[in-house]
């Protein structure tokens, strides 16, 4: 890990957090690019979808913006802290344990899987 991306987590962290960090001017570029594909990213019924390589080659393309590899990895390490602040608002902690994943109290039978897939 570098000492940018952790510079740049620790802030993204910290803007999280609801504090007022110092962000590094030589980040800027690549935190840019973090905001603008954290904006477009899908949703599903459980939460936020992470960042995919597909949807950064695609505003690679669309912007004409080059990332070079190296930033790339940054921009995914960002995601990663994005996601799990995401994940402990989601389930509603705000210690730093990992979030639970939801489990339906109702067991599965041939007859629920049915009605839930259409068959």
């Amino acid at each position: 890990m570098s000492r940018l991306q952790r510079v740049l987590c620790a802030s993204l962290e910290a803007l999280l957090a609801g504090e007022k960090p110092r962000m590094p001017d030589a980040g800027g570029d690549i935190l840019d690019a973090f905001l603008h594909l954290s904006r477009a990213r899908s949703y599903h019924q459980f939460g936020p979808n992470p960042i995919t390589w597909e949807a950064m080659a695609a505003y690679v393309q669309l912007s004409r913006r080059p990332i070079p590899p190296h930033h790339a990895e940054i921009i995914m390490a960002l995601d990663d802290v994005w996601m799990r602040d995401a994940g402990k608002r989601m389930a509603g902690q705000t210690s730093g344990a990992p979030a639970v994943p939801m489990v339906s109290s109702t067991p599965l039978s041939a007859r629920l899987f049915d009605a839930l897939t259409g068959g």
